[in-house]
C-alpha cells in the first residue's frame, strides 16, 4: 500500500469483492492494514445476476466476510441482460455499481485484486491486437476516477501466494466456472499458457513525463483546455500522444482515449500547423466527442491549441468530472509517488 499513500489518519477503504480466491484474500489484507491503522474497511460484493447460482453465493460471501469481521455490501446488476459482448457489459456494470457505492459511502479507495497472473493475461490479449505503448504497459496500479481512486495493489503478486494466503488462514472462497469457460478471450489465453510479462516500469516512466509535459504546457480555463502549440510540437509523438489522449478523454468524458491510430493522425495535425499557415477554422478538427481549434492567445500572441467537447454535445457518461485528470494537478511531479 505504501506506493498508493498518502491515506487518511484512519484510511476507509473498499474492497472489489466476487466471492473468488483473490478478492477474498484482498479484502483479508486490506482488512488487516486498516485496522492496524484504525481505519476500516468495506467489502462490495456484486450480483452480475448472469447465473441461478450467483445471488446464493453473493449472500454467502457476504456471510463468510462478516464472520471475519469485515463489513460487506451487496450490489445487484438488475435489469435486463444483452445477448452479445456480456463481459464487457458486466465488467462496465460492475464498476458503475462500485463506484457510485463508493460515492454513496464516502470511500476514497476502490481496491481491486488483479494480480500478477491477471496482468500477464491483459498483455497478451493486447499483444494479439497490436496495441501501442499504452496497452503494452498493462494494467495501471493507479487510477484516478472521479469518484474514487481504484487502485491494484497485488499486480506484482502471483496468485499461487493469495491461494496460500487463505489456506494458511482455513478460509474458503467461491470458484466462478465462468472462469473456465472457453468462450471468453481471457479463459482461452490463461488454458493455452499464452501470457506475458509487464515491461517494468514502462508505464511509470511515462506517466510521469506526461504529467510533467502537463503542468508545463496545459492551461485549464472555462473556454476548455489549452495547448500551446510550439510545446507540443517539440514533444516526442508519443507523449504528445498520451497528453493529447488523456486532455481528450477527459474534456468529452470518456471511459477511454481515443484509438491510437486516430491519436497518431491528430498529433500529425498539432505539430503540422504552423504560423506562417494562420489560426483558422480551417485548422480546426475534432476527435472522440472534443472539438480542437488553433487560435492565437490574445495576451501573449502565441499560437494554441483550445479543446473543449464538440458542439452540441454535453459529457453525460461522467457529468462533473475534471477536465483533466487529477493525476496531472492535484500534486507536483516529485511528489507524485502514486506514478513509482
Amino acid at each position: 500500500m505504501a506506493p498508493f499513500a498518502p491515506f487518511e489518519a484512519r484510511p476507509a477503504l473498499a474492497v472489489a469483492v466476487s466471492g473468488g480466491r483473490d478478492s477474498v484474500a484482498l479484502a483479508i489484507l486490506a482488512h488487516e492494514w486498516a485496522r492496524a491503522r484504525q481505519g476500516r474497511v468495506l467489502a462490495l460484493v456484486v450480483d452480475h445476476g448472469l447465473r441461478p447460482e450467483s445471488a446464493g453465493e453473493a449472500r454467502s460471501t457476504c456471510e463468510r466476510l462478516a464472520s471475519l469481521g469485515i463489513e460487506a455490501e451487496l450490489l445487484a446488476w438488475s435489469g435486463a441482460k444483452p445477448a452479445t459482448r456480456i463481459q464487457q457489459a458486466a465488467r462496465e456494470a460492475r464498476y458503475r455499481l462500485l463506484f457510485e457505492a463508493c460515492r454513496r459511502r464516502g470511500i476514497l479507495h476502490l481496491l481491486m485484486a488483479h494480480h500478477a497472473g491477471d496482468q500477464a493475461e491483459t498483455l497478451a490479449m493486447r499483444a494479439a491486437r497490436d496495441s501501442g505503448p499504452d496497452g503494452l504497459a498493462g494494467m495501471a496500479a493507479l487510477v484516478e476516477h472521479r469518484d474514487a481512486r481504484l487502485l491494484r495493489p497485488l499486480l506484482a503478486v502471483p496468485r499461487a501466494r493469495l491461494t496460500t494466503t487463505l489456506q494458511a488462514r482455513g478460509i474458503g472462497w467461491i470458484d466462478d466456472p465462468s472462469n473456465e469457460d472457453r468462450r471468453f478471450e481471457r479463459v482461452r489465453v490463461r488454458q493455452d499458457g499464452g501470457a506475458v510479462l509487464a515491461p517494468a516500469g514502462g508505464r511509470a516512466v511515462r506517466d510521469r513525463e506526461v504529467a510533467r509535459v502537463a503542468l508545463q504546457t496545459l492551461d485549464v480555463g472555462p473556454q476548455g483546455v489549452a495547448m500551446d502549440q510550439l510545446a507540443v510540437s517539440d514533444l516526442s509523438k508519443e507523449i504528445a500522444g498520451r497528453l493529447l489522449g488523456r486532455v481528450v478523454q477527459a474534456v468529452a468524458g470518456g471511459a477511454y482515449p481515443p484509438r491510437r491510430e486516430r491519436l497518431e493522425r491528430a498529433v500529425a495535425r498539432l505539430s503540422q500547423a504552423q504560423d506562417s499557415g494562420g489560426p483558422g477554422k480551417s485548422r480546426d478538427f475534432t476527435l472522440s466527442g472534443c472539438q480542437l481549434m488553433l487560435r492565437r492567445d490574445p495576451a501573449t500572441r502565441r499560437l494554441r491549441w483550445i479543446v473543449r467537447p464538440e458542439s452540441g454535445r454535453r459529457n453525460t457518461k461522467t457529468p462533473g468530472q475534471p477536465l483533466v485528470p487529477a493525476a496531472f494537478f492535484a500534486c507536483g511531479v516529485s511528489a507524485a509517488t502514486h506514478l513509482d
